[in-house]
């Protein structure tokens, strides 16, 4: 261990260590800067954002652009509309994928290669816009939120991840649940899925983040505006030469730039805020389900 140590402290190691640094440094600001200028912008004024065209600290602090959307009925149905649509379908996205995958893991399941195969070629080949289009409209779906759930609920990725995490559990703990009387569904949500809170976690973030940022869903599929999620009053906003979409007080003029900034980070700021939280399984998850084939 000490000779691998001596090893790799080396000056040529040490110059990789300083250069691998430095570029990570480079790459973290390129990322994290432009949010840092968007979130400085949301709380300037509208005359500095005309004169200023980059800068990281607002010379007056400002809170009309979040009053603004704060008070719109709808920016506040968008938000709220936003939410529910992730909490359901990521709960509703996570139980079809691990209810496929619970039968999938078993090896003397019939048919179980011909399904996983037909799963591997969704990764590959998908059914395009216009076909998915035409089956959401025959099922009557247009114009409901299921629409932005349904089409996606079970990722081929996803599936084949928590599939091998299913199979890496020990069978005696379905053997001891079927001796107790357990049918398998039984087996599934009191013994499997407890166990599985790392993939299950980490599944549910990949999910609640797609759901969340999901823009073409509703441009595709929702006609009636009062339904719109946040990304889709985002881009509104964002493209819009006015701001009636906003719905303000015609009698106060909201600063137009600095709206757009605070959209934005408002729209970004839940999902930072919840990563956080499932971060210690994010890791253990994808590790441990990616192993075994």
């Amino acid at each position: 261990m000490a000779r691998e140590k001596y090893r790799f402290n080396t000056p040529a190691g040490r110059v990789f260590d300083v250069f691998n640094v430095a570029l990570l440094v480079v790459l973290g600001a390129v990322a994290i800067l432009p949010f840092i200028y968007v979130t400085a912008g949301s709380f300037a004024t509208e005359s500095e954002l005309a004169t200023r065209s980059f800068f990281l600290w607002p010379e007056t602090f400002s809170l009309r652009a979040y009053e603004s959307i704060l008070t719109s009925p709808a920016f506040v149905r968008a938000m709220i509309t936003t939410i529910a649509v992730t909490a359901v379908g990521t709960v509703v996205q996570l139980v079809l994928t691990a209810s496929m995958a619970y039968p999938l893991s078993k090896g003397n399941l019939p048919g179980r290669r011909l399904i996983l195969s037909l799963v591997v070629f969704t990764m590959v080949f998908s059914g395009g816009m216009i076909p998915t289009f035409l089956m959401v409209r025959d099922l009557g779906l247009l114009d409901t939120y299921w629409a932005l759930i349904l089409p996606a609920a079970i990722n081929p990725f996803s599936l084949i991840i928590i599939k091998n995490f299913f199979q890496q559990l020990p069978a005696e703990l379905e053997e001891s649940a079927k001796i107790d009387g357990a049918n398998e569904m039984q087996t599934l949500w009191r013994v499997i899925l407890p166990l599985s809170k790392p993939v299950l976690a980490t599944f549910a973030l990949f999910y609640a983040v797609g759901i969340w940022n999901d823009f073409m869903s509703p441009l595709l599929y929702l006609n009636d505006n009062s339904m719109w999620t946040l990304q889709m009053f985002l881009r509104q906003v964002t493209v819009a030469t006015d701001l009636s979409i906003v719905e303000a007080d015609p009698s106060q003029m909201p600063p137009a730039q600095g709206i757009k900034f605070a959209v934005i980070v408002v729209a970004t700021l839940p999902i930072l805020l919840f990563y956080p939280f499932l971060q210690k399984h994010f890791a253990k998850g994808m590790l441990i389900g990616s192993v075994k084939g």
